[in-house]
């Protein structure tokens, strides 16, 4: 699993609703469903229109939900672009499994090429909380493994109160503290039996910390795991930064990049300020862009 893998990541749910969309706390209409799912759409005709300008499919990645994006999955099942789902419950602090008992099930109807789960672990969190996400996150690696399917891992390590005392800034307690409680975490990841294929890790902003967290996922004889770098929402500046620090590392292989490639196209179509084609080419520019700065281009 070494060669690049440049996923556009559109699998939001309860923050796409309330804060694209302004749903939150209800359920939404008829007419407000066929609106998120033409949004999803729209993400996706991003991505195939960079296709048909000339981006190799075998570099492109979807990562898209089954309850907004369904009919996108299976289209791009049908096309044979690489699919990625999420399992996780949408909006929870603790992992959890969005159909319980039954998320094997919801997998195995789909078939994406990644199951993906998003997880927030930090070392200073409630051992018990960590500890309850490890056996949860094990169930769902051990049932991947047996039925040979591949892991995405989606890591944030959101900063605790007293962790933020120590530094000025959300920005310095990027810099300074969370490359070392991600390695951490990585570690008690690990020992709790969980072992991702594909790690989707936060940016670094120095190379240093990307050879350290390349070098401890692919430890004791790991050496097919591989990971890709996230947007986390960040203005391109600083997406293009985290990019180039893992590019040409060994063992990192691209990126998954969601609200920084589509939303403006979105929104922008939401609002009426763009055209569908507009919209579609915006999206497809964006992630075309971060390709290239992946690339050195």
């Amino acid at each position: 699993m070494n060669d690049e893998l440049f996923i556009l990541a559109f699998d939001h749910r309860g923050s796409f609703k309330s804060k694209m969309f302004g749903i939150s706390g209800r359920d939404e209409t008829s007419e407000e469903t066929a609106a998120l799912q033409d949004a999803k759409r729209l993400v996706y005709e991003g991505a195939l229109k960079a296709i048909d300008d000339g981006l190799s499919p075998d570099l492109v990645g979807v990562l898209v939900d089954g309850e907004m994006g369904a009919d996108v999955a299976r289209d791009a099942k049908e096309r044979g672009i690489k699919l990625a789902m999420p399992v996780e419950a949408s909006g929870q602090p603790l992992f959890d499994f969005e159909y319980g008992d039954e998320f094997g099930d919801h997998i195995t109807a789909f078939d994406p090429n990644f199951s993906k789960v998003l997880v927030r672990w930090n070392p200073d969190d409630d051992p018990e909380d960590n500890r309850v996400q490890g056996e949860r996150l094990k169930r769902l690696g051990d049932w991947l493994r047996d039925n040979g399917r591949t892991y995405l891992f989606e890591l944030l390590v959101p900063a605790t109160s007293q962790q933020l005392t120590l530094v000025e800034s959300g920005a310095d307690y990027d810099t300074e503290i969370r490359p070392y409680l991600t390695l951490q975490a990585i570690r008690q990841i690990l020992d709790a039996g969980v072992e991702p294929d594909i790690w989707k890790i936060e940016g670094l902003d120095r190379r240093r910390s990307c050879e350290l967290l390349s070098g401890l996922v692919r430890s004791d004889e790991r050496d097919d795991v591989i990971a890709v770098v996230l947007g986390r929402g960040a203005d391109d500046a600083k997406v293009d930064h985290w990019l180039r620090m893992g590019s040409g590392v060994n063992g990192y292989a691209g990126f998954a990049i969601g609200r920084s490639i589509w939303w403006g196209g979105v929104e922008g179509f939401k609002n009426g300020t763009m055209s569908r084609a507009d919209a579609v080419a915006s999206i497809s520019a964006n992630y075309r862009r971060f390709i290239d700065v992946y690339q050195g281009s």
